[in-house]
């Protein structure tokens, strides 16, 4: 009597080895959802809503830390704070000691300039602060100086004497406004309106023209004739010091 042969298991074939399509596809799926969780727990958080100040540096422009991504212009100005002992937050501080507070200058166009005595481009440019400075002074404008990574304020009321400097100076010795207004390069310049909101941002010197036409943008009246001022006549104050030895 002739044995039945042994039944043998019906091996099906799958669309890639032992996988089936669907199989695969479950797959898919769950990739497709880890990849999207992973975008969205390691994307950067969204930036506040406005336009970014310059992030090039002007080739004229002192550089003198990482260049970081700038404050919005359309934003408010932060206020310029130091730090004082035991970690607390102080106004920023004229040459005489005077807090400098922006919200006390509610009311007039702010200009605030980043620069420091040792930086080159900055003495190029202090002779156009002051003649365009004492040209919008009428008209409510105030000028901030703040100087950075200097050696001593002793240096900075020094410089200011010597050169006769008619608006606001400061020393942010410690670079604590320096760094909350994202500064990276020297001089800058942030131009705020009557309302304390920044309406431009310049990397780098100024000329007359340059000036002129943002301080327009700020500056209640007429606009001014950029052709009124000294355009290219600016000569360098003071020396540069020696490459390196900006105090950190």
């Amino acid at each position: 009597m002739t044995e039945p042969s042994p039944v043998r298991a019906e091996t099906r074939q799958g669309l890639i080895g032992p996988f089936t399509g669907r199989q695969l596809a479950v797959a898919l799926g769950v990739i497709a959802v880890v990849a999207v969780v992973l975008v969205a727990i390691t994307r950067p958080v969204a930036s506040a809503p406005g336009t970014r100040a310059p992030l090039d540096p002007a080739a004229t422009q002192y550089v003198i830390g990482p260049v970081v991504q700038g404050l919005n212009i359309g934003d408010r100005a932060p206020e310029l704070t130091v730090r004082g002992s035991g970690g607390r937050s102080l106004p920023l501080t004229d040459l005489a000691g005077n807090p400098i507070r922006l919200a006390g200058l509610r009311g007039h166009p702010v200009w605030i300039d980043f620069w420091a005595s040792w930086c080159p481009p900055c003495q190029a440019e202090m002779p156009v602060l002051r003649d365009v400075y004492r040209s919008y002074e009428s008209r409510g404008l105030v000028l901030i100086a703040i100087s950075v990574q200097e050696t001593s304020l002793a240096d900075v009321r020094a410089y200011a004497r010597r050169y006769g400097l008619p608006y606001t100076v400061a020393a942010d010795l410690n670079g604590d406004v320096f760094r909350e207004y994202r500064v990276y390069g020297l001089p800058t310049q942030f131009f705020l309106d009557a309302d304390g909101v920044i309406r431009s941002v310049v990397q780098g010197p100024v000329d007359y023209n340059t000036a002129v036409a943002n301080l327009d943008l700020i500056v209640p009246g007429p606009a001014a004739s950029p052709s009124g001022g000294p355009a290219g006549s600016a000569t360098p104050l003071g020396s540069p010091r020696p490459a390196g030895s900006p105090a950190s």
